[in-house]
């Protein structure tokens, strides 16, 4: 079982189940036969997760299609920006990560996040500027497997002169951030993604991620075909 195996070869490099098992973690007083069970499961209901994350064992929070909106507080200015985060079953997830990135024009920036690294360093980003949207479009559709089913590369589109940022995460989860986000709605509305303000994501609670030396590899293609030369390791 694939995501067994990346499993337990990753499991303790992930931040976030770390952190959670030191903290009485659902996977604690499992057998092995439970643990291979849970995380072969992908559907819940009419949803399908892609082979990057799993939930905990105990299921607080269990994975639906949805949306909500948010707000992300700045910090250093000071201000607030309104967002959408989304959940998609895996059968239109790509498709519909490629269509919300057309609201952002013909010229974007593209940050590529990791965290395939070993070394205890948490996430790094690399960032490509000025990027034309049919040549990345090109190139995410030739890395669709890695996109969508490595649990350490996430990807964030973003034009600074509008300013919107579309972010497909290490999760799979779409965050949308900017002002004036109808036609992002809209996008998420064609694709039976309806918006529910109660509904929890997956991050919100104990959760645990799968990679493999492979989607590594395919990580190292990706990096070089968008122009990012700087060094995770």
């Amino acid at each position: 079982m694939g995501f067994l195996k990346n499993f337990f070869k990753n499991v303790f490099q992930d931040e976030s189940f770390e952190n959670e098992t030191t903290a009485n973690s659902s996977f604690d007083a499992i057998s092995k036969e439970e643990l291979e069970t849970h995380l072969g499961v992908r559907r819940y209901g009419e949803f399908t997760l892609t082979e990057a994350v799993r939930p905990s064992y105990d299921l607080k929070v269990v994975p639906k299609q949805g949306f909500r909106h948010d707000r992300y507080h700045d910090a250093d200015s000071n201000s607030e920006m309104p967002v959408l985060m989304a959940a998609a079953s895996t059968e239109n997830l790509f498709e519909l990560f490629i269509e919300l990135l057309e609201p952002l024009g013909n010229v974007v920036d593209v940050v590529l996040e990791t965290s395939h690294s070993r070394d205890g360093s948490g996430h790094t980003d690399l960032y490509r500027e000025h990027m034309d949207m049919p040549v990345l479009l090109s190139t995410l559709w030739d890395f669709e497997d890695l996109l969508t089913n490595d649990g350490c590369t996430g990807i964030a589109v973003l034009n600074p002169s509008i300013p919107q940022e579309v972010q497909f995460d290490e999760h799979k989860l779409l965050i949308v951030y900017g002002n004036e986000l109808t036609d992002y709605e809209d996008i998420l509305h064609r694709y039976s993604v309806r918006c529910d303000e109660e509904m929890k994501f997956i991050t919100e609670a104990e959760h645990v991620h799968s990679s493999s030396d492979e989607y590594l590899e395919q990580f190292e293609e990706l990096k070089m075909r968008l122009g990012m030369e700087a060094s995770y390791v």
